[in-house]
């Protein structure tokens, strides 16, 4: 039931949010190279990487806040964004970074939809053509999936590559061939992720994992959202815990903290993504 109120809330607040705040994706031929989510060496990306040879343009109307050209050093240190611009969106603030800003026009004080920003390029940390793309919700202190506001095109399931369990010990076991497994607590590892048209494509991050241990959930981390609280980013699994947590087993994914009690136990990993295409896998072993 938890799960069900937990799917109605974002059901909801999709529609909410699509309704008002229209929004396009900043470049029309896109190929993205890493999602909002993305396990990038233990910490999440926060936007969304895309190849591409197009123009940049506003994803939404809306009103200038700040433009940084490649060449500035006014702060005497180089930006892992390189070229970047700053849009106010009604209260969402778009970031549209690392592109070619050499041929990018002045910006009038109001920005429509579809204006030119800059063309895909290579500048900051980035060492292929295209552009990366963040909304932050300064008001809520949160950064904003993108896909949760522009809709994607997403035609396969998610694929589930492994689920270990790590003991208080440290110790990591592999469910499937477990015979029996010690009564305790344990965290629930999960590598997934997901390609949204072709086998070819990178691998991607998933929008929700979520864990039913004996027919009852036990866990879900969302992708919808990354926190700012006191100086941590934070992400919402079964509450706000620290994103290094959860994404320090790099490539994998600390989804849940579980505890099994003696007796047959059923583990059920569900994996879903943006267009609620799931893929899962149950692990059926002995307690003692």
């Amino acid at each position: 039931m938890k799960n069900k109120h937990y799917s109605l809330f974002i059901i909801c607040y999709l529609l909410f949010v699509i309704s008002a705040f229209p929004m396009d994706w900043p470049v029309e031929h896109d190929y993205i190279t890493g999602n909002f989510g993305w396990n990038n060496e233990g910490m999440p990306h926060l936007g969304i990487s895309f190849e591409s040879t197009d123009s940049i343009r506003a994803s939404s109307d809306g009103e200038p806040l700040f433009r940084r050209r490649e060449g500035d050093r006014a702060s005497r240190l180089p930006s892992p964004l390189g070229s970047w611009t700053a849009l106010e969106h009604n209260g969402i603030i778009g970031i549209y970074s690392r592109y070619d800003d050499s041929s990018a026009p002045e910006l009038p004080q109001i920005i429509e939809r579809g204006m030119i920003i800059g063309e895909s390029g290579v500048s900051g940390w980035s060492s292929q053509n295209g552009m990366y793309f963040q909304l932050f919700d300064r008001r809520d202190r949160r950064w904003i999936n993108p896909s949760m506001i522009i809709t994607t095109e997403d035609t396969r399931a998610p694929l589930i590559i492994s689920v270990r369990l790590r003991n208080q010990a440290g110790d990591i076991i592999d469910p499937s061939q477990a015979g029996n497994i010690s009564q305790g607590p344990y965290t629930v590892i999960v590598n997934a992720n997901d390609t949204m048209l072709s086998p070819n494509d990178p691998p991607l991050a998933p929008f929700r994992i979520i864990c039913i241990l004996n027919g009852r959930e036990a866990g879900v981390l969302g992708f919808e959202n990354y926190f700012a609280r006191d100086g941590s980013l934070m992400v919402n699994r079964n509450g706000l815990i620290p994103v290094r947590q959860v994404f320090a087993p790099a490539p994998a994914f600390e989804a849940a903290d579980i505890w099994l009690s003696r007796g047959q136990t059923t583990l059920e990993i569900i994996v879903l993504d943006e267009a609620e295409n799931s893929r899962n896998i149950v692990f059926r072993f002995m307690v003692e």
